[in-house]
């Protein structure tokens, strides 16, 4: 395995071109980025320089440029805010969670992570670009955060409406609706962003000295930073660190998939996940924010020419020598600006594809949906990942239950909808009601046992209950404790249980759980014919 997946130097022309593109474009958003992070936008700037160097040169897809973005912006402030009176402990949560991504990729579960359910996501991400735009609303208006998260922000917006500094707000209002009109093919020349940082800022300062600055800004290269930790605060910083952790592999892997579709190329998400972790750790240790694979950012770099881990380092390099040169300039960068650009940020976060499509989707798959974008502007971030994958999974689960149900058959020798052959079918005829065959169909899980057992009606003329596993390829613990239910059931009732058909995967679940404890070997059977014989033996056939 070559070190710098995708090296070479036969494009070295649009590397450089791609590389210096993407970092005028990172410029103002990483800015902006580490202000909304609540750390400072010098942070958002060593955030784009750490992660985008590191993730270019020990990543799995090519064509990316990574450094901060709102979805990992957004959780690092509530991380920053958590931590405000140990500010060593959100560096912890930053390293560690940068030490996960690189066992996600060490284990190989980068292509797992796009098992996370489509309406999760797509709430989560909503809710994110929600949570970006509330934060903004103050800075706009010409006020100081409030501070004390996004719903103490929305609650005192109210007041902040009725006092609007006018030269702060329509200075914002213009930025934004710049970044948002200026047409498509002006932006691939010159990103909008940069221009209205540019120009809103010089008339700022030279016509409106009261919209309040940045202001003094630390320059020169970050202090390593030593975490910190805590017994007591240990889980909520595991917790924190497994959601940047996992919100940067979402992140980055989609947008890797969306760099493979324009280049025609293939990730490998697994060292994709090393090299954005190892990039996430070097920030932690210099107080920089996390950051993953930036989409905008990585799409200007392919349309600039850029299609080698090269363009990337360029990218990190030529921002690292913007913030050694002209650092002190960026203190007279007015706020409103920054939060200009990132009111525009907040709505491309938001998943409007879905949200177009809302009366027409599914209603379980909208409810999952909406309680995940609720939970994560108004309750917290952990909680609606958790929430909305709980949801999923146990909507997901119920449906496969009722599926595995429909397709499972029962029925005796009277019963024509049973696909027998014809000896198999002479025996169940000549035992008439005293045998009752169940067919299994698909996996079994806890759900489909339960429900099976449910509709399975043994009467008095029933001596013997035949379980035919030929069409069952797996079984997991739920589902074995389902079956055993289902054989207990029937020995209580003074039936006799017979099995067949059993793959080996699914006999030895059954076996080392005593799932079969009632069931004896002379009623086990591989093929039908000799079980069905047997079974009609028991019933007196």
């Amino acid at each position: 395995m070559n070190l710098i997946h995708g090296f070479h130097l036969k494009n070295l022309r649009g590397d450089v071109y791609g590389g210096v593109t993407a970092a005028v474009v990172a410029l103002p958003l990483a800015l902006a980025f580490g202000v909304a992070s609540g750390i400072g936008p010098i942070a958002g700037l060593y955030g784009a320089i750490f992660v985008g160097f590191f993730a270019a040169l020990l990543g799995g897809t090519p064509s990316q440029i990574s450094g901060p973005t709102g979805p990992m912006t957004v959780v690092m402030a509530a991380v920053f805010l958590s931590f405000s009176d140990h500010p060593e402990y959100a560096v912890t949560v930053v390293v560690l969670g940068g030490l996960f991504q690189i066992l996600f990729g060490a284990v190989r579960i980068g292509s797992l992570i796009n098992l996370v359910p489509v309406t999760v996501v797509s709430g989560f991400m909503s809710g994110i670009g929600v949570i970006i735009i509330i934060l903004q609303i103050p800075a706009l208006l010409g006020h100081p955060p409030p501070g004390g998260g996004v719903l103490h922000t929305a609650l005192a917006l109210p007041a902040l409406f009725k006092e609007i500094h006018w030269d702060t707000t329509i200075t914002g209002l213009a930025v934004l609706a710049f970044v948002w009109f200026l047409p498509a093919r002006i932006n691939r020349i010159l990103p909008g962003t940069l221009i209205a940082l540019v120009v809103a800022s010089l008339i700022v300062w030279r016509y409106l000295p009261d919209v309040p600055v940045l202001g003094d800004i630390p320059t020169g290269f970050p202090d390593f930073k030593l975490p910190g930790i805590t017994v007591g605060l240990l889980p909520n910083i595991v917790g924190w660190a497994l959601v940047l952790a996992f919100l940067g592999a979402i992140d980055s892997l989609l947008t890797s998939v969306v760099a493979d579709n324009v280049t025609r190329n293939y990730h490998r998400p697994n060292r994709e996940l090393i090299g954005q972790g190892i990039g996430n750790v070097v920030a932690g240790f210099f107080g920089a924010i996390p950051g993953a694979g930036a989409t905008m950012r990585t799409l200007v770099n392919i349309r600039a020419g850029g299609s080698t881990p090269l363009s990337g380092m360029i990218h990190a390099l030529g921002l690292l020598a913007i913030v050694l040169g002209v650092g002190p300039l960026a203190s007279h960068i007015p706020h409103t600006v920054l939060a200009g650009i990132l009111f525009k940020v907040g709505i491309d976060i938001i998943d409007w594809p879905y949200l177009r499509r809302i009366a027409r989707a599914p209603r379980a798959g909208v409810t999952i949906m909406l309680m995940v974008l609720v939970l994560t502007v108004f309750v917290d971030l952990i909680i609606a990942f958790a929430a909305g994958m709980i949801a999923a999974s146990l909507l997901f689960v119920k449906r496969m239950a009722d599926l595995q149900i429909k397709s499972a058959r029962a029925g005796s020798g009277s019963d024509d909808e049973l696909i027998l052959d014809p000896q198999e079918r002479s025996v169940l005829a000549n035992a008439g009601d005293r045998i009752l065959l169940y067919r299994f169909s698909g996996p079994i899980s806890f759900g489909a046992a339960k429900g099976i057992s449910r509709q399975l009606t043994i009467n008095d003329h029933h001596k013997v209950l035949l379980l035919d596993f030929v069409d069952v390829p797996m079984i997991d613990t739920s589902g074995a404790f389902g079956i055993e239910e289902i054989v207990s059931d029937a020995i209580e009732q003074g039936v006799a249980v017979v099995v067949v058909g059993m793959r080996s995967n699914v006999y030895d679940v059954l076996d080392r759980l005593g799932s079969l404890a009632g069931v004896g070997a002379d009623h086990r059977f591989d093929v039908r014919l000799p079980a069905f014989e047997r079974a009609a033996e028991l019933a007196g056939t």
